[in-house]
């Protein structure tokens, strides 16, 4: 007989349900959201456990890699997919989402998640406190512009080394101004350091990293957009086509289709919105800031002639990362033309 789980994690204590082939529940129990309660727990089972299941999560990639170190069978269910198939059920607790988890897992209707190495994990989490500090900085920056202008200071057009000398000159002789202007001009000194140290380290990784180089060599794609690109995929083959690539990060149309109803929608933008922003910008700089040309950019630039430049972007980021996973499982560099020999 086999035997399936599923876990609904909790932040202190995570739902587990397991039953068999024939769906019949043979255990319930709450254990703590650590991973030496879960392996303990599955361990000390009388029966082998075929397949346990976890919603993707925050806590889930941690449990996900300790469980499958100690040797059980994990899988990761893509969320939304969850979310439908338990959407019918009227009362919704952590004990049914479990009992819905190992039902799902027992009859197979589920999509697995991939579960990033270490090395993608910590880019990931470089890369995410980077784009915070700088968000950050930013607001700083348009919230003091906002102070002064109520009072009719109006800070222009500077640069971002002048512009606590330029905040200065405006707020002299103003004691009021003085006093909170400069706490904010020191909140942001502090966060301009901070940021400073995370860009440096992602210019570092990607300079030692032979994939970024390698994808870095695509026009509009720098240290920042293949060091993104490169932690969101992590293992290119778990692609079997380059052309999923552009589904998997929600570049493409979705559709409605029901009866004579048939209706084309914008992007899904389903999946990872860093990689997808990302896309986006490098097809933004390729069409815009690029001199060289390209049969890439040309390309675009005929979908800009007949659908408009804001499509014309939206298809060049699709087509960008499925070229750069082409690239990058091939191990070639960026071709200028679809000739080699003109390239």
């Amino acid at each position: 007989m086999e035997y399936y789980a599923g876990i609904d994690v909790s932040l202190k204590e995570s739902s587990v349900c397991v039953v068999d082939a024939t769906g019949k529940l043979v255990r319930e129990v709450k254990v703590g959201s650590e991973p030496e309660c879960l392996v303990g727990y599955f361990d000390q089972l009388d029966f082998p456990v075929e397949r346990i299941g976890l919603e993707a999560g925050p806590l889930s990639q941690w449990l996900h890699a300790a469980l499958v170190a100690a040797g059980h069978e994990v899988v990761l269910l893509e969320t939304r997919h969850v979310k439908a198939a338990l959407s019918a059920m009227t009362v919704k607790t952590d004990r049914k989402d479990a009992r819905g988890i190992a039902q799902l897992l027992r009859m197979g209707w589920y999509r697995p998640v991939h579960a990033k190495s270490s090395p993608a994990q910590d880019t990931r989490a470089l890369l995410v406190g980077r784009k915070l500090l700088q968000s950050k900085l930013l607001d700083v920056e348009l919230s003091i512009r906002g102070i002064l202008r109520g009072y009719g200071l109006k800070v222009g057009e500077v640069s971002r080394g002048r512009f606590e000398a330029r905040i200065r000159e405006l707020i002299a002789g103003h004691a009021t101004l003085s006093m909170v202007i400069d706490a904010m001009l020191t909140a942001r000194a502090a966060l301009w350091v901070e940021f400073t140290k995370l860009h440096r380290e992602m210019l570092r990784i990607a300079r030692a990293d032979r994939v970024c180089q390698r994808l870095m060599s695509a026009p509009g794609v720098g240290a920042l957009v293949a060091l993104t690109y490169r932690s969101a995929v992590d293992d290119p083959a778990r692609f079997e086509e380059s052309s999923t690539v552009g589904t998997y990060f929600g570049l493409t149309p979705k559709k409605y289709q029901s009866g004579e109803t048939d209706r084309d929608g914008g992007v899904s933008k389903v999946g990872d919105a860093m990689v997808r922003t990302a896309l986006f910008e490098s097809a933004h700089i390729m069409l815009t800031r690029a001199t060289r040309f390209s049969s890439l950019k040309r390309w675009a630039l005929d979908v800009a002639r007949r659908r408009g430049m804001k499509r014309a972007k939206v298809a060049l980021a699709r087509k960008l990362g499925v070229v750069l996973h082409r690239m990058w499982m091939d191990a070639t560099d960026f071709r200028w033309s679809a000739n080699p020999m003109a390239a």
